[in-house]
């Protein structure tokens, strides 16, 4: 991205806004530049431009600071670090000159952020429960950072519903003793804020695109998981659970493989 200087796109200055600071450190320097400009006239469109620009880099700014803090505080390393779990469905080993080798088998993956409790009270109660992970959604991303996703090689059956080959978003619906899964059809934006057509996390999450809501099996642990943590449990050739585990919680919800 360019920012204006003085004389507009001209001798403006080309942007990256990632971090660490350095990024930052332009990103501050270029407002102050454009904002240097004695050739602004106010009511024509270069003014309107310039003014626009301005006020993103800003706020571009502001947020990119933000995040550079909570990473700086983190020892440069993200507060809720990346996670894929995967299994195969549907192949079998065959002998081999040496040793078996397993073939004809269909990945599927979680791919989600795994924030940390770092000594939090996870769920809350009473009609606050759940409300602390939903910040200010109207339902859990069940990870961190950009929404977490289910993507299939294969059609999986859910609750009853089939949902197809490919990437899909998974929520959950956070109640006392009973946790609602839900696959969405909704892409996810891997940056913030949402967009019409994909969701960062699950803000501006709505259930138009619902594929699956379905009942989890909840458990309580004899001890508690620092990490969250998205698993496969009881795979066999024609299924298993998908099963998330953080606190003393444990949730599951079976699957099969569809046709």
């Amino acid at each position: 991205m360019i920012a204006p200087g003085a004389n507009g796109i001209e001798d403006g200055v080309e942007l990256e806004l990632e971090l660490p600071g350095e990024r930052v450190t332009a990103l501050v320097a270029a407002i102050v530049r454009s904002s240097a400009s004695s050739s602004w006239i106010p009511g024509t469109r270069e003014f309107y431009w310039r003014t626009q620009m301005k006020r993103f880099l800003i706020l571009a700014g502001m947020a990119a600071c933000l995040i550079s803090t909570s990473v700086a505080a983190q020892g440069g390393r993200q507060p809720s670090p990346d996670g894929t779990a995967a299994a195969q469905v549907g192949g079998k080993y065959v002998p081999g000159a040496e040793n078996p080798t397993y073939q004809g088998g269909k990945w599927i993956e979680i791919l989600y952020g795994r924030p940390l409790k770092r000594g939090r009270d996870l769920w809350g109660s009473g009609a606050d429960y759940g409300k602390k992970l939903y910040d200010g959604a109207p339902v859990w991303r069940a990870g961190a950072n950009v929404s977490t996703r289910l993507k299939s090689e294969v059609p999986l059956v859910i609750g009853g519903k089939t949902v197809p080959a490919g990437e899909h978003t998974m929520f959950i619906d956070l109640k006392p003793n009973a946790w609602t899964f839900i696959v969405s059809n909704w892409a996810a934006n891997p940056t913030f804020p949402s967009t019409k057509d994909a969701l960062f996390g699950a803000y501006d999450y709505t259930p138009a695109k619902d594929v699956v809501r379905t009942p989890m099996k909840l458990e309580t642990l004899p001890y508690s998981v620092e990490e969250l943590t998205w698993s496969f449990a009881d795979v066999t050739e024609t299924g298993g659970r998908l099963v998330m585990t953080w606190d003393k919680m444990m949730a599951s919800v079976p699957f099969t493989v569809g046709k």
